[in-house]
């Protein structure tokens, strides 16, 4: 493993010899717009190893993407190697169709000290709630960044993520997302607490998350990249392209649906992935990612 090799992954030619919030955030958006948000191991057969030299093999030498526990398993060797201090966190992830957090903890996310102040780093949530640069650790206080304005709400030692979303120009109507997503203003991202966490606490999640019936990871394929402004995403065999704020406090989706014949083509050059082994995409799950 080797911190250069990482660099020219994700196209960093920055500085890193000082650990401060500029260079951490530099590096953070790196990461966003070149490692996709992926499960598309489990649609090909393979299993997803929570070991920190599988994941640097599978996102650095074979340019893959992940989800969050091997991006952020990821950025926290990153981080550590330049001098931050780093925490492992565990957060539940909130289901909109049930109104509801899991009862087990479903998500990796990390916590950054940095001259007297906390900073949460989350580059492993991908879709339209990707965060795009770290969040100081503060209560109630809106902080707009371009995907929209996320804020954190503390209740009790126990930590909400939310979003204010921004209105929806949709091209195509036909294949849009539904009146109630449409007219939801704020969602609520995760929930989480500041208690430290070791990477073998995320060995029971990382299993059920791949094997389990009603998964969302077993449910749809997924494979989201940040662009310079916006998203896309390729759900199943939607792809959704998004620009942020491209007018009006309102965000540009264009949706179309990709053929089997031209999946291969979209998965490289939307997302620079080719795969090893046999792909089936797969979207029979109603949960909403926009």
């Amino acid at each position: 493993m080797d911190i250069q090799e990482y660099f020219a992954r994700i196209s960093y030619q920055g500085s890193h010899n000082k650990p401060d919030l500029a260079t951490m955030s530099d590096i953070f958006q790196h990461h966003i717009q070149a490692v996709p948000f992926e499960n598309l191991s489990i649609h090909c057969g393979e299993s997803i190893e929570l070991d920190l030299e599988a994941t640097y093999n599978k996102i650095v030498r074979k340019k893959r993407g992940g989800w969050c526990m091997e991006n952020n398993y990821l950025l926290s060797w990153v981080l550590k190697t330049l001098g931050y201090g780093v925490t492992l966190l565990g957060a539940k992830v909130y289901v909109p169709e049930l109104d509801a957090y899991p009862d087990e903890i479903d998500h990796l996310l990390l916590q950054v000290e940095l001259d007297g102040k906390s900073y949460i780093v989350d580059g492993g949530f991908g879709m339209a709630y990707q965060l795009w640069q770290p969040m100081e650790l503060i209560s109630g206080t809106d902080q707009p960044q371009t995907p929209g304005v996320f804020r954190f709400q503390e209740e009790s030692g126990t930590w909400y993520l939310e979003k204010v979303k921004r209105k929806q120009c949709v091209l195509n109507q036909s294949t849009s997302t539904s009146q109630n997503e449409e007219n939801e203003v704020c969602r609520r991202i995760y929930l989480f607490t500041l208690q430290p966490r070791d990477i073998e606490e995320f060995r029971g999640c990382n299993a059920h998350l791949q094997t389990a019936p009603d998964s969302l990871f077993v449910t749809k394929s997924i494979c989201s990249l940040q662009t310079a402004d916006g998203i896309r995403a390729l759900v199943g065999w939607k792809l959704t392209e998004m620009k942020y704020n491209f007018r009006d406090n309102m965000d540009l989706v264009e949706i179309r649906i990709i053929a089997d014949e031209e999946m291969e083509k979209t998965l490289k050059e939307k997302f620079n992935i080719t795969l090893g082994k046999k792909f089936v995409p797969v979207n029979t799950s109603r949960l909403s990612l926009f």
